[in-house]
């Protein structure tokens, strides 16, 4: 160890709750069901857009996020590397 406190190792409150306490928590936001389905049907009635965006994303699933890895190279200053294939013997 390098003499520092708190050096790796299990931290209080790290990590993913337990079943009982993700349990307990469900069985508390039960009752609330009816009225969080009220308020999701108000606002698609009223076609606000977090409604709609939220049932889409529950009811179909998020589209797969795309991320465009391309660069300007000459932006960045990176030379371009080409590679081509010589004949060996």
């Amino acid at each position: 160890m390098d003499k520092r406190i708190n050096n790796g190792g299990k931290r209080e409150g790290a990590g993913r709750k337990g079943k009982a306490e993700e349990q307990k928590l469900i069985e508390n936001l039960t009752p609330m069901n009816p009225d969080a389905l009220k308020s999701l049907e108000i606002g698609l009635k009223n076609k606000e857009q977090w409604a709609v965006k939220l049932f889409f994303e529950y009811f179909y699933g998020k589209p797969q996020q795309r991320v465009d890895v391309t660069s300007n190279s000459e932006t960045l200053n990176i030379p371009i590397i080409n590679f081509v294939e010589s004949e060996t013997e």
